[in-house]
């Protein structure tokens, strides 16, 4: 695949553009404010129950209220796994504020070299409707004219719904992901597909 075949780049989030930090140190510290001693593995365990959950309700948080819902559900559920006896909604602010995130090792170099192409980039990924805020705060929404939350990967719609606002076509469109829910979402849209990390896609091209 060369650069001159592809108008647009688009790019999964988690995984792909960025990490978690761990929230681990954070929520231990957080829960023994609230009275609430447990140690690293169990907080472990009751953040991956969480993250379960998250992933399969995602979708419902498309607007500020909603989300809000979403958010106090899921803390819910990381304080049952844990066996706390706090209000989820009370521990909410908390438990998404431990929740940190930062830019894959080499992502901003590459972000700039797909740019420094000519390329459109855009983010299209399964994540609720922060996701424009966490881009923001790390400073890397500059580099894209559409960013997609909700995608419903692996149906090819969030995709195809990007490539329309970008009036790009699907053949000269590349996808890089770190899941096979982009690899499938891709061949539904009719994309090319390369996978994470960013910089060894960046290096496929020629």
């Amino acid at each position: 695949m060369r650069f001159a075949d592809l108008d647009a780049v688009t790019i999964d989030a988690f995984g792909t553009l960025v990490e978690l930090i761990d929230p681990v140190p954070a929520l231990a510290v957080a829960l023994a404010e609230s009275g609430v001693e447990r140690a690293s593995d169990e907080i472990r365990e009751a953040v991956q129950a969480e993250s379960r959950y998250y992933r399969a309700h995602l979708a419902e948080g498309r607007d500020p209220e909603s989300l809000e819902r979403l958010r106090v559900r899921s803390t819910g559920v990381f304080l049952d796994a844990l066996g706390a006896d706090l209000a989820a909604e009370t521990f909410m602010p908390e438990f998404i504020s431990s929740l940190r995130f930062r830019p894959l090792e080499g992502v901003e170099p590459a972000l700039y070299a797909l740019r420094g192409r000519g390329l459109t980039l855009a983010v299209v990924a399964n994540w609720d409707i922060s996701l424009i805020e966490h881009l923001d705060r790390l400073r890397l929404r500059h580099f894209f004219s559409v960013v997609e939350p909700l995608a419903d990967k692996p149906s090819g719609t969030g995709l195809l719904r990007t490539l329309e606002t970008l009036r790009v076509a699907p053949s000269r469109t590349l996808h890089v992901g770190d899941e096979p829910g982009d690899e499938s979402a891709a061949a539904a849209a009719g994309v090319h597909y390369l996978p994470a990390p960013l910089t060894t896609a960046l290096d496929e091209l020629r």
